[in-house]
């Protein structure tokens, strides 16, 4: 029903007039006698008898007029509300973030969200690329941030910051050094589908190395535990050597011939509307990825 012709027919029944609910509503008699006249034919039944004092309400009017007074009062609650919204958004929204991530960045962004939107409330859900973004296509996640995120039409995807990616050792490096020798030490590395492993395969395979994965550990703190200890080298972006919590430094070297960037990324569900909380979400997000993550600059020896 429209709304409009619901609340003349509410007037002319509160007022008992045409002529009253015209002048309340500053509109012409005609004007309103013809939206009434349209919501009887919409119910197919008279809904006001027209008498010489006004109008009366009939048995159907009167039944209609209670549900037209609750329709318009809902109405203006969803006006009301939309309207606080606006001013001050509440509600509850989701990021996804990989857990190295969400180290780095989870106390910052929430800090800002809770600063600029005070009635709303932020949840940060921690999990591998490829689980957050089967949640982000489930409807699960509002946001995410991804590491090498393949395409999809479901997504709408932004690269915010390509790292390089570096090797790390426990024993001296030289400055730079090919993907074919990296293939050729032993390796501790996430397992699949990580999607950091994936991008090193995709680059090494078709070269013809096949990586030698002595280990595959998916924390990274225990791979950096592996290289502290003499275990292995590992392959990380760049910015990982400030995870590195052990007494003696590691030695980096920048891989070459190729090299070898990954993309870091924000991920939004294309079906889902945004919102100032999302916009804003999206914004903060994408400026502590640049502020945490996009001054990489070549590795060298520690």
């Amino acid at each position: 029903m429209d709304l409009r012709r619901l609340e003349y027919f509410v007037a002319v029944a509160e007022t008992g007039s045409f002529s009253k609910a015209a002048a309340a509503l500053v509109m012409s008699q005609p004007a309103i006698s013809q939206q009434v006249a349209l919501l009887e034919q919409e119910v197919g039944q008279r809904l006001l008898d027209r008498t010489g004092r006004g109008t009366a309400l009939t048995e159907t009017g009167s039944a209609l007029l209670g549900h037209a007074r609750g329709i318009l009062e809902l109405a203006e609650r969803a006006r009301a509300d939309m309207r606080e919204r606006q001013l001050i958004p509440s509600g509850r929204i989701t990021l996804g973030l990989p857990p190295r991530v969400a180290h780095a960045l989870t106390a910052d962004l929430v800090e800002c969200f809770r600063a600029q939107f005070p009635n709303a409330a932020i949840r940060v859900e921690e999990g591998v690329s490829v689980r957050l973004r089967e949640s982000l296509i489930a409807g699960r996640l509002d946001a995410a941030v991804l590491f090498d995120p393949p395409a999809s039409p479901l997504l709408t995807i932004e690269t915010v910051v390509r790292e390089l990616l570096v090797l790390m050792a426990s024993t001296p490096l030289p400055a730079r050094i090919r993907l074919a020798d990296v293939a050729a030490l032993p390796l501790v590395l996430p397992s699949r589908p990580n999607s950091l492993r994936q991008l090193l395969e995709a680059e090494a395979r078709p070269r013809g190395h096949i990586l030698k994965v002595v280990a595959e550990v998916d924390s990274i703190k225990t791979v950096l535990s592996l290289v502290a200890r003499g275990v292995a080298a590992t392959v990380l972006p760049a910015s990982s050597r400030r995870e590195w919590t052990h007494p003696v430094p590691p030695f980096t070297a920048a891989i070459i011939t190729p090299v070898i960037r990954n993309r870091l990324c924000i991920a939004i569900p294309k079906a889902r509307p945004a919102t100032q909380l999302s916009r804003f979400l999206v914004q903060i997000t994408r400026e502590l990825c640049e502020r945490h993550y996009g001054g990489d600059a070549a590795a060298g020896n520690h």
